[in-house]
């Protein structure tokens, strides 16, 4: 296998950009880093394609192309292409309601960041491995929660659910009653 030092240089550098371009604020930042990691996605299944050959459906027997890279390079085409429409749209939208596209920080984030070490330890501590919790609601009952239409076994069950029956009286076909079947209840 023959790959170019200059592509695995490049395709670090890629992936080395676009993961510091996602750590960004800026929604903008964002969408150019990642479609740095797409591109350096797409180079590293290149170089992982190896040396190129004959297209794999020739039919002859010598050197042919791995087809799996090919069919990912495309998959991960696609998948750039959908998630970068999605966040034009998320940058247009946060655009139009605050004429910004950075993400600024909420008031339980900056809780969150302020909190010590004594109130982590408290949150942890909540639960013990001693307690068994329950998994449902409805502990200690005998019944269960679900129903069953047509179940005669309780008396305040009221099943008037609408069924299917079939008629009781079948017609031959070809009477002059199958063009009224719309007319019957």
């Amino acid at each position: 296998m023959d790959v170019s030092l200059t592509l695995i240089i490049i395709m670090a550098v890629l992936f080395a950009a676009g993961v510091y371009a996602m750590m960004e604020r800026s929604l903008t930042r964002v969408l150019i880093g990642f479609l740095l990691l797409g591109n350096a996605t797409n180079l590293l299944l290149l170089i992982v394609m190896g040396v190129p050959g004959k297209a794999p459906f020739f039919g002859e027997e010598g050197a042919i192309s791995d087809p799996l890279p090919q069919a990912l390079t495309l998959t991960a085409i696609v998948i750039t292409f959908a998630v970068s429409a999605f966040l034009l749209a998320l940058i247009y939208r946060s655009w139009q309601l605050g004429q910004a596209d950075t993400v600024e920080d909420d008031v339980d984030d900056i809780a969150l960041r302020e909190r010590t070490d004594a109130e982590e330890e408290l949150f942890d501590d909540e639960s013990s491995p001693d307690e068994e919790e329950a998994t449902t609601d409805f502990v200690g009952t005998a019944t269960s929660p679900i129903t069953v239409l047509h179940m005669r076994d309780h008396a305040s069950i009221d099943d008037d659910a609408p069924m299917d029956v079939p008629d009781p009286s079948p017609r031959p076909a070809g009477t002059a009653d199958d063009d009224d079947e719309g007319d019957r209840p």
